[in-house]
């Protein structure tokens, strides 16, 4: 029974951290800026644009003229959320293909353990291209709130929102890819293998 169970916990957590990658690639809360002169409006930067939320509830936002005028760590970003997304969709077609509840392709067991095991593989690699751009770009941001060289009086970049749904999606797609390779690695007798090699087992002795 654990091992359905397994299956299906992992395809949910990869899911919800498939998601949450997609949220996190689009999502303009990778920095956060609050005008000690202006509390009223947060300037906010993200991989594709920067806006000014009012406290009236308006919101203004302006996309990136160029993509060679950013800074390293978001460009670099741009591209790992990609692949991460990529690759997150691409285990999810490969493990649900291989999942037990499936019944398409049930005695072929050994390709459907391979496709569950290569699914959960793609999660883990989908997870660490998540967690990677985050961290660098919370590690940028940590550097330059403490840099010395730049004066007091000048805003200091945060925290955004999005950089805590990035890691939250790095963790679930991390995790449902480890329950989905360690029920790869584990093996199921099959009711209909059963039954299988019991009738030929008969056969066999009705022959005698």
């Amino acid at each position: 029974v654990y091992r359905p169970m397994m299956q299906l916990s992992g395809i949910l957590f990869s899911l919800l951290g498939w998601i949450l990658s997609c949220l996190t690639t689009y999502l303009p809360q990778w920095k956060n800026l609050n005008l000690e002169l202006n509390e009223l409006e947060i300037w906010t930067m993200g991989l594709w644009q920067a806006c000014v939320v009012q406290e009236e509830g308006g919101i203004q936002c302006k996309e990136f003229d160029s993509f060679l005028a950013l800074p390293p760590e978001l460009r670099i970003s741009r591209i790992l959320m990609f692949f991460s997304n990529g690759s997150g969709l691409l285990g999810l077609l490969l493990s649900g293909f291989g999942l037990d509840c499936l019944k398409i392709g049930e005695r072929q067991q050994e390709q459907k353990r391979r496709l569950l095991l290569f699914g959960g593989m793609l999660f883990w690699i989908s997870g660490i291209t998540v967690i990677v751009p985050v961290s660098w770009v919370a590690h940028s941001t940590v550097q330059e709130f403490w840099d010395e060289n730049i004066p007091d009086i000048v805003p200091r970049w945060d925290f955004g929102e999005a950089l805590f749904v990035g890691w939250l999606a790095g963790f679930c797609l991390i995790l449902g890819g480890s329950l989905l390779s360690c029920t790869s690695c584990s093996t199921e007798i099959h009711p209909s293998s059963i039954h299988y090699a019991a009738t030929e087992q008969q056969d066999q002795c009705q022959h005698l």
